[in-house]
């Protein structure tokens, strides 16, 4: 039996009571867990060598977190005070994202990954999506009930002729919204497989990668065995990862 593929899970940096921590939620190592082994990549203040670290995995999950890209990242204004950021994240992550999809490292981003995915491709972000004229109000309802704050929110329609065509997901599906930040300038290299009702992009790809890259701005690791369309597009992950896994 070929062992099974090794998926790194990025963490985020973040004060738990008086300690300096690294963390990931369960939902998102449950879903690496479901395409192979789950690895979880401390944000180190300085960051593991994201070459050392591509010799050893087989794919890259990207998670979500409350904290948002820092806009020096992006040539954008400064954040509203308050604004929580994680340094160290983006240290390690927009490098190892770049050199993954050099490689041809299978790669899946999740609501924050797919922030960074179009910040380290050379595009940039809304930082209050629901500020600007025109756009829904994409942030989670508040609830103490986590089914409630994940529940599907609105529609996303799906684009012709790419990566969620070719994997047979429907033109148009349900999806939860749990997120302040958007997409602005679309990274050129950036394929839209989805968007929101308002036109805000929900779905990316990389046409050109060697690899599977798909991001979603949405939460497809929630309850994802019991959701068909996030079953297929973590189906089509973990096939990347064990395809490149077979391949090294």
């Amino acid at each position: 039996m070929s062992p099974k593929p090794l998926i790194g899970v990025t963490a985020c940096r973040q004060m738990l009571g008086k300690y300096d921590s690294h963390t990931v939620g369960d939902k998102y190592v449950e879903a690496a867990a479901h395409a192979g082994l789950p690895v979880v990549l401390p944000a180190r203040s300085v960051p593991s060598d994201p070459q050392a670290l591509l010799e050893h995995l087989d794919g890259l999950l990207f998670t979500g977190s409350p904290s948002n890209v820092e806009p020096r990242h992006y040539q954008g204004p400064a954040s509203l005070a308050g604004t929580h950021h994680d340094a160290a994240r983006d240290a390690y992550t927009l490098p190892l994202l770049r050199l993954a999809i050099d490689r041809g490292v299978p790669v899946f981003c999740i609501c924050r990954g797919f922030q960074e995915l179009n910040v380290a491709l050379g595009g940039s972000l809304h930082q209050r999506v629901q500020e600007l004229p025109g756009y829904a109000d994409h942030r989670e309802i508040q609830s103490e009930l986590l089914a409630e704050q994940y529940a599907p929110q609105h529609p996303v329609q799906v684009t012709p002729g790419g990566v969620f065509e070719r994997l047979g997901l429907p033109s148009s599906f349900q999806v939860n919204s749990l997120h302040s930040q958007g997409i602005d300038r679309l990274a050129s290299s950036l394929r839209i497989e989805a968007v929101a009702p308002d036109g805000l992009v929900e779905a990316v790809s990389v046409p050109d990668a060697a690899g599977f890259v798909v991001g979603v701005q949405w939460h497809p690791e929630w309850n994802f065995r019991d959701t068909p369309e996030s079953l297929t597009l973590l189906n089509a992950f973990r096939d990347a990862c064990q395809r490149y896994a077979a391949s090294r």
